[in-house]
C-alpha cells in the first residue's frame, strides 16, 4: 500500500482560549493509504499537553519517515501495522492519521460505514456539546449568542462546554461562567473544562460552587502532572462528576484513574486513532467510568471517525470542525444537536466542492 500525506490549514471562526493559551489557526495532515484502487483518508493534528508536545513539523517527519515501513503491507495487515507503529515509536497523532486512514479503507473496501460494520446504533448518540473558550464575561456572552442565536425555535444545538481556568483567578472564571447561563437559553446542558488550571484548593471551590448551575461534569480541574493524591481528594470531595483528559491518553492510564474519576475523555490524536478507542472504552467500561470523545484543531475527518464509536460515549465534545472557517472536508452532519454519522462507506468524508 501507498501512503501520501498532504498539509492543509483550518482557520477558527472565532479564536479559542484555554488556560495554556489561544489558538487562532491550525496546520493538520490529511493522510492518504492507497491500496487496490481504494484510497483510506486519516488525519493527524497537532497539539500540546505541556509536557507532550506534537507539532505538525514533529508528526509529518515521523508519517514521512514510517511510509516507507508500510509500502510492503495491506489494510488487512491490522495486527501488523500495529506493530510497526509501536516498534518505531509513531507519536499518537501520526497513529491516528494511519489508523484513521487503514478503517476508512477497509469500510469501503466492504462498502459500509463503520459504525453499521461495527454494529452500532445512531440513535443512541447523544447530543455534542459546542466549546466557548476563556473569555470575559460581555465575551461570553457573545460566544453563546454566536452558537445558539436569539431565537429559541432555530437552536441546532443543546449542549455547551465552558472553559475554565483563567489565569486570573477562579473569580474572572466564576464572572465568565455567569455571563453564559444568563445568556444561555432554557435547557441548555453545561458542561465545565479547566484544562488543568486550577490547584487542589482552587478546584474543590469550584466544583462547590459549580453545583448550584446543575453543571454536568467537571473536565481536567487539575494538572495532569499533579499526584494522584490530589486528584483523589477532589473526588472526596466534589459534589459534581470529575472527567479525566490530559492526564489520560491511552488504554493504560484507565485502571490507574478508575478510583480518583468518574470518567475519561478520548481523543483520536490522543489514543492515536480507533483501534484504541475502542480499547479505551472497553477499559474504561470494565472499570465503571463514564466515557466523553473530544478533539483538538481537528477538521471533519478526525470528528467524523469518532463519531462513528459515538454510540458508545456519555458524553460528546466533537465541535472543532464547526467552529472552522474553511473546513476543505465534509463527514457527519448535525441533525437535533447529534453529530451523526453518514450512510456512506468508511468514514463517509468528502472534500468539500469549491464553487467557482
Amino acid at each position: 500500500m501507498h501512503v501520501q500525506i498532504e498539509t492543509f490549514t483550518v482557520r477558527k471562526r472565532f479564536a479559542l482560549t484555554i488556560s495554556r493559551g489561544t489558538t487562532a489557526q491550525s496546520t493538520n495532515l490529511w493522510v492518504k493509504l492507497a491500496h487496490e484502487g481504494i484510497e483510506g483518508w486519516g488525519e493527524a493534528s497537532p497539539f500540546s499537553t505541556g509536557s507532550r508536545p506534537q507539532t505538525t513539523e514533529i508528526l509529518l517527519a515521523a508519517l514521512q519517515e514510517v511510509a516507507p515501513l508500510l509500502e510492503k503491507l495491506t489494510p488487512f495487515d491490522c495486527q501488523k501495522i500495529e506493530q510497526v507503529l509501536t516498534e518505531v515509536n509513531l507519536p499518537s497523532a501520526a497513529r491516528a492519521g494511519i489508523d484513521m486512514a487503514m478503517h476508512d479503507w477497509l469500510g469501503k473496501k466492504a462498502g459500509l460505514p463503520l459504525w453499521k460494520m461495527w454494529g452500532l446504533d445512531r440513535s443512541r448518540i447523544v447530543p455534542t456539546s459546542v466549546t466557548i473558550g476563556i473569555n470575559s464575561p460581555s465575551g461570553a456572552r457573545e460566544r453563546v449568542r454566536d452558537w445558539f442565536g436569539k431565537d429559541p425555535a432555530g437552536i441546532k444545538y443543546r449542549a455547551v462546554k465552558v472553559k475554565l481556568g483563567n489565569p486570573a483567578g477562579i473569580e474572572a472564571d466564576q464572572a465568565m461562567l455567569i455571563a453564559v447561563v444568563d445568556e444561555a437559553p432554557p435547557n441548555l446542558k453545561i458542561s465545565v473544562d479547566a484544562n488543568g488550571g486550577w490547584s487542589l484548593k482552587d478546584a474543590a471551590e469550584m466544583c462547590h460552587w459549580l453545583e448550584k448551575y446543575k453543571i454536568n461534569y467537571v473536565e481536567q480541574p487539575l494538572s495532569p502532572v499533579a499526584d494522584m493524591d490530589e486528584f483523589s481528594e477532589l473526588y472526596r470531595q466534589s459534589p459534581l462528576p470529575i472527567f479525566a483528559d490530559e492526564s489520560c491518553f491511552n488504554s493504560s492510564d484507565i485502571p490507574k484513574l478508575a478510583h480518583c474519576v468518574h470518567g475519561i475523555n478520548i481523543k483520536m490524536m490522543k489514543s492515536g486513532g480507533l483501534t484504541e478507542a475502542m480499547r479505551m472504552i472497553h477499559t474504561a467500561k470494565a472499570c465503571n467510568l463514564q466515557v466523553m470523545f473530544g478533539c483538538y484543531s481537528d477538521s471533519a475527518i478526525a470528528n467524523t471517525a469518532a463519531a462513528q464509536l459515538s454510540p458508545l460515549a456519555d458524553y460528546l465534545d466533537l465541535d472543532s470542525h464547526l467552529n472552522l472557517l474553511d473546513d476543505p472536508f465534509t463527514g457527519a452532519i448535525v441533525e437535533n444537536g447529534c453529530l451523526l454519522p453518514n450512510e456512506r462507506s468508511g468514514l463517509g468524508v468528502r472534500r468539500v466542492e469549491i464553487v467557482e
